[in-house]
């Protein structure tokens, strides 16, 4: 699904921007948006979050490996 793929994409994101802050004290959203309390940087955040929210549901998902699997069996 592309919902999938474009949450991986901003969790991807939002995990580089902490290692940026971690290694280098860095936030680099907050540095393209001109401070981290800007409204753009505030809806990257927030829809960092929410991805990182969607990407749990891919935890407890079946693939169709595992479903042609099970059915064999």
């Amino acid at each position: 699904m592309i919902i999938d793929k474009l949450a991986l994409i901003l969790t991807i994101v939002g995990a580089l921007n902490w290692g940026s802050i971690g290694l280098f004290q860095l936030d680099v959203v907050a540095w393209i948006c001109g401070g981290p309390a800007t409204l753009l940087a505030r809806i990257i955040y927030t829809a960092g979050a929410l991805a990182g929210i969607w990407c749990i549901s891919l935890l407890f998902r079946e693939t169709d490996d595992e479903v042609v699997t099970r059915d064999v069996r």
